[in-house]
């Protein structure tokens, strides 16, 4: 079966066309600057390469270009199933989902907690379903994984009138690609994940780390939206929340400027002042530029203290993965966040740590912890889950 799996974002679109369950990926796509005179349609595969400019006005009209070019490439019938990343699905989703008309209320509720998220994820939905009536299509969320936390992890300390009231709570993300990372943990360590208690760090320009105790998410460091936790590329992770009422009040700002600051202009981004990609950030450090320091030592400690709170949670800690932009690419940011850890057990190896290969075992063979770099495929898991549910209807 030839499954599309489809992640709408805010101004672009991705997608892998894959043959399943033979797991073979036969073309990938992308759509950037939608609502651009000039975005551009790409579209790959291991014998062609297609590249258009266009209008590309919505959503809509990047998903119709992207099929034609699947069409042309391999034929009427292209597409038999459809995956799509929905990022925020509360408590309602536990699991990948056919889409219907609940699925789509429930994406749409949460617009509100996830505004650069939810609403791309639904719109794609919908061009999906214009273009390819009929096809089923499945909705894989990026909370689910986080649903059964226990109530002191996903609890917040006010009146519980409110929280109840308006679904405050923490919910986690990053959870299709924690999915993959502890099924390659297994694979990697030679043991059952139900055997493991197991940190996950997800490092990209959003980072959330992750508690898995014997297969279950028992913590995670991203809660009510993506903005809680680790130190982020534009996100200002934890903070004192009187800090946003004294900014608010000494700055005049309205809560929707207040949100652009906490979202689009913190992070190392806010304390460098100079990049939202740690790569430029690192450079100006070789400068000698004290903020571009201070913004990667804060980064590095921020995750490494996350490591340290997840093992006392866990009673201990026997792996720990990492994945993302900057776990899979910077040898210099695993090397920062690992050292000193020795007392849990982690023991980097400097060479395997510096080994190219995208995915690999960074422990020495003496750490009592066991610690691998991940290439994590989301695709693959939506792909997984939506050929679970499509080839048994």
């Amino acid at each position: 079966m030839k499954i599309l799996v489809v992640n709408c974002g805010g101004s672009s679109i991705k997608c892998k066309l894959m043959e399943m369950p033979e797991e073979k990926v036969l073309a990938k796509g992308a759509v950037e600057r939608i609502g651009k005179a000039d975005a551009v349609v790409t579209l790959k595969s291991d014998t062609a390469e297609r590249r258009e400019t266009a209008a590309i006005p919505d959503h809509a009209a990047g998903l119709e270009v992207l099929m034609q070019q699947i069409i042309a490439a391999f034929g009427e019938g292209a597409v038999e199933s459809i995956g799509h990343r929905a990022v925020h699905g509360g408590r309602e989703v536990t699991g990948a989902v056919v889409v219907d008309a609940h699925v789509k209320e429930i994406i749409a509720s949460y617009c509100d907690l996830a505004p650069l998220h939810n609403p791309p994820n639904l719109k794609g939905i919908e061009a999906c379903e214009r273009l390819f009536p009929g096809i089923t299509q499945v909705a894989v969320f990026d909370t689910a994984l986080h649903t059964n936390l226990p109530e002191c992890a996903y609890i917040y300390a006010l009146p519980h009138e409110l929280c109840s009231k308006y679904r405050i709570r923490r919910y986690g993300f990053h959870g299709i690609a924690f999915q993959y990372m502890a099924e390659r943990a297994a694979v990697l360590f030679e043991t059952p994940v139900e055997k493991l208690r197991l940190v996950q760090l997800m490092l990209g320009s959003g980072t959330t780390a992750n508690a898995l105790r014997y297969g279950k998410s028992i913590d995670v460091s991203t809660g009510l939206t993506p903005t809680e936790g680790l130190v982020q590329s534009t996100r200002c992770g934890d903070l004192d929340p009187l800090v946003v009422t004294y900014l608010m009040r000494r700055e005049g700002m309205a809560p929707e400027r207040m949100e652009k600051l906490l979202c689009n202009e913190s992070g190392w981004l806010g304390i460098s002042g100079i990049s939202n990609d740690l790569r430029e950030v690192e450079l100006a450090i070789t400068t000698g530029d004290s903020r571009a320091h201070a913004a990667y030592e804060t980064f590095v400690y921020r995750t490494k203290k996350y490591i340290g709170a997840y093992a006392a949670a866990m009673g201990g800690i026997d792996a720990l993965t990492i994945a993302g932009g900057v776990g899979e690419g910077s040898a210099q940011v695993r090397a920062a966040i690992l050292s000193g850890l020795e007392f849990l057990g982690i023991e980097l190896d400097a060479a395997r740590n510096q080994d190219p290969q995208p995915e690999k075992i960074i422990s020495s063979r003496d750490s009592r912890v066991k610690v691998a770099v991940v290439a994590a495929d989301e695709e693959l898991v939506i792909a997984r889950d939506t050929w679970a549910i499509a080839s048994q209807r």
